[in-house]
């Protein structure tokens, strides 16, 4: 459940907190970052799809329990970029390895490395701080964790690194390894306080949270369709306190991809709308009445007032 201000999880005490850290999760797009996530902080905090370019937002997510605190950095997935929304969420990603504790580096175990595997190897084979790396979809069973050890033992070997990563292989769809992975956190983290107070789950603004559940459903049905060319920015939010009401806005690049969006009667809108206020009131405890709109604005992906104001610039 979420409260007001933030998204919160109910946990006891941990005022003694002796070990805190940040853990950033990097890795090229459609690699399961946000799904391992969600699992290990056992509540939907970042949205999930086998769209490229689902996670657009830096998300912090953070993870209190006895053993300590842990802040995750969910990012958005590397790929090749096209324009200038690719080219920012991918600078994104890369700087979000700055001044963390460590990195959480997922791979598709079950394909081939691609370029921005090899990207991600030269990375952090000049970081000094710890590095994991999770072969994630290990139930898919097409195990390619050898090629990657092999591309990894040559980039070592070529940047002359003294960087030694821990290799997990987990299933984030279904929580295979994922304790164990989670003990090797809590291994890596430093000593020190909590960063943030024991009852907070995440500081992700509310407005791009709801902004984000009613693009995951949009994703969802539009599949590779229209998704990079649909925002979605929250207007305004009314809040009952029985009901909350939130007027939201879909950008679409051209006319054309307006009426996709709505669907044949209005039919397709209506179901984003009917499924986002279910997601959301399992998230905030409270009814939503979501008021949805559609407005084409031209090649918004190459605005730079237009990226800012998503947070995507």
């Amino acid at each position: 459940m979420v409260q007001p201000a933030s998204m919160t999880k109910t946990t006891e005490e941990f005022s003694k907190i002796e070990k805190a850290g940040i853990i950033s999760i990097v890795g090229r797009t459609n690699v399961g970052k946000s799904t391992l996530l969600n699992h290990l902080l056992g509540e939907k905090v970042s949205i999930v799809s086998d769209t490229v370019q689902t996670t657009r937002n830096l998300i912090r997510a953070i993870l209190t329990e006895e053993r300590g605190q842990i802040v995750f950095l969910d990012t958005p997935g590397v790929h090749k970029a096209k324009g200038e929304l690719g080219k920012n969420l991918n600078k994104t990603a890369r700087s979000a390895v700055d001044g963390v504790d460590a990195i959480l580096l997922v791979l598709d175990g079950s394909k081939k490395p691609a370029l921005e595997d090899d990207g991600w190897f030269r990375r952090i084979a000049r970081e000094e701080i710890p590095c994991i790396i999770a072969f994630n979809k290990s139930d898919i069973h097409y195990d390619r964790s050898a090629d990657y050890k092999q591309l990894w033992k040559e980039i070592k070997a070529e940047k002359e690194s003294d960087q030694e990563p821990l290799w997990a292989t987990v299933s984030a769809l279904h929580g295979d390894g994922m304790a164990a992975l989670l003990d090797t956190f809590f291994e890596k983290v430093p000593e020190g306080p909590a960063l943030f107070p024991d009852d907070i789950l995440t500081d992700y603004p509310r407005m791009l949270n709801m902004a984000d559940v009613i693009r995951e459903k949009l994703f969802y049905r539009l599949h590779d369709e229209l998704p990079h060319s649909v925002a979605v920015w929250i207007e305004n939010i009314d809040e009952q306190e029985k009901k909350w009401t939130v007027d939201a806005m879909i950008y679409v690049e051209r006319h054309s991809q307006k009426g996709i969006v709505i669907g044949e009667k209005g039919r397709l809108l209506k179901w984003v709308r009917e499924q986002a206020e279910k997601d959301l009131y399992e998230m905030y405890g409270v009814r939503f009445k979501l008021n949805l709109w559609v407005k084409v604005e031209k090649n918004w992906r190459k605005n730079f007032w237009m990226l800012k104001k998503f947070g995507y610039a």
